[in-house]
């Protein structure tokens, strides 16, 4: 098992199986799957007989090659695996969005490297930021970019819980479980 059929596996334990809770927007779920996703990758049955190794294979795709996780895995293994838990509970541009918003604010004025555009898609000007950091910062440089993630992740938490009650009844899951350093 490489390292993603690991967060992979942790993700769909996390998320358990069918799902269809009237606060969530997102539907019918099966393995944190939503439907609207699932449909999007040519999944036609009904979610509750969505195939565990179908939404292993969404998750691989969607949440983690598509949007360059795995470029970033390259650089910052545990900032990737950070992105690729964000990305399945608030959809991948949103980790991406803060990974360039971080790496724009710890880039000392553009000392270290220039701003790059905070366009929620993990491009190669967004890649050579992160190398960049790696190469003023080190090892220890992932684990404040983590924080960073982290500390953004909980703060968009708190703002949808905010603005629109029904938002509450996922607060407490989402900050006792996703939001990790």
């Amino acid at each position: 098992m490489d390292a993603i059929d690991k967060l992979i596996d942790d993700v769909i334990g996390r998320e358990g199986g069918y799902s269809n809770h009237p606060s969530d927007t997102g539907g019918e779920t099966m393995w944190g799957i939503t439907k609207r996703v699932a449909v999007a990758n040519g999944y036609t049955g009904e979610m509750k007989a969505l195939p565990r190794e179908r939404a292993a294979a969404i998750y691989r795709m969607q949440y983690f090659t598509r949007p360059g996780f795995d470029r970033v895995m390259g650089v910052y293994p545990r900032v990737a695996e950070k992105m690729f838990d964000m990305g399945v509970n608030m959809g991948p541009g949103v980790p991406s969005g803060f990974l360039q918003r971080a790496l724009n604010a710890l880039n000392r004025q553009a000392k270290d490297y220039p701003d790059i555009g905070v366009d929620g898609d993990v491009g190669g000007k967004t890649i050579a930021s992160l190398q960049a950091f790696k190469a003023k910062r080190g090892v220890e440089g992932g684990a404040v970019l983590v924080t960073a993630l982290a500390v953004l992740q909980g703060e968009r938490y708190i703002a949808l819980a905010e603005g629109r009650s029904a938002n509450e009844d996922f607060l407490y899951g989402w900050l006792a479980h996703r939001v990790k350093l």
